[in-house]
């Protein structure tokens, strides 16, 4: 095993197979690393964070990220609190053979043994960036349409709605919050994203299904279609990581995919 360079984070502990897929839970540092180098953000989301490692043929090639979610409310439109919801918030991958969907499969399996209260997990896919949740689909979630403009500023790391910024700052400039307030505030996404589900228990896959629309079809662009940024196979800064905790192998059987 090649030493890794040393910008990059150091093994974690034991050894992963050299054959075939394999996921494991991931330190912060190899997940910011995997987001910062193969995700089309380039950002680590703040807060709490489920991290899952991913490794195909012994070689660390990205990870999947769980969170809350920056709103507060997002369990709200399906009757669930914030707590029995979770976005999938990252899926940060260098080239790859096995299927993004089965990668996220094998993921959610994690975090729902992680957190059994949980009973949905959402994720969006931005339009803008050419992605229409091709790996939504290709894992059967339900999509349930654009979701509406995000009105919410991040302050301090936390999403705000622009009405409650307004009421105690008497504005929403950024540029005022922070020089004159001393906030840490930045804009979200004002765009429209597609809005995917993914239901935990056969109660909210009835309620949900209810509110089923057709998948989108992919646009033609120069983007990705898939919210990963993939990186070439030889990489040269892809870290040589190892596992953080408990482990589960994945083989190329459909059994386990």
């Amino acid at each position: 095993m090649r030493k890794a360079p040393s910008n990059v984070p150091t093994a974690i502990t034991s050894s992963v197979p050299s054959k075939g897929l394999h996921l494991d839970w991931a330190s912060f540092e190899a997940a910011k690393f995997a987001v910062t180098h193969w995700h089309y953000s380039h950002s680590t989301p703040p807060g709490k964070l489920v991290k899952i490692g991913v490794w195909e043929d012994g070689q660390y090639i990205g990870c999947v990220l769980f969170a809350h979610g920056a709103n507060n409310h997002i369990g709200s439109p399906y009757g669930l609190t914030q707590t029995e919801t979770a976005e999938l918030v990252r899926i940060a991958l260098r080239g790859h053979k096995a299927p993004v969907s089965r990668i996220a499969a094998i993921a959610i399996r994690f975090l729902r043994k992680q957190s059994p209260g949980l009973r949905l997990i959402v994720s969006y896919a931005d339009p803008q960036q050419g992605h229409h949740g091709g790996i939504y689909q290709a894992g059967n979630w339900v999509y349930v349409g654009l979701g509406t403009a995000n009105r919410h500023l991040l302050i301090n790391g936390k999403a705000v709605h622009k009405r409650t910024v307004s009421s105690a700052y008497g504005t929403t400039e950024v540029s005022v919050l922070r020089d004159k307030f001393g906030l840490d505030a930045t804009n979200t996404d004002p765009s429209r994203k597609h809005t995917y589900l993914m239901p935990l228990d056969d109660a909210i896959r009835t309620q949900i299904t209810k509110l089923k629309k057709p998948y989108p079809t992919r646009v033609k662009t120069d983007a990705v279609s898939t919210p990963h940024q993939s990186a070439d196979e030889s990489d040269p800064l892809a870290p040589e990581l190892m596992p953080h905790g408990r482990t589960q192998t994945q083989t190329d059987s459909p059994e386990t995919a």
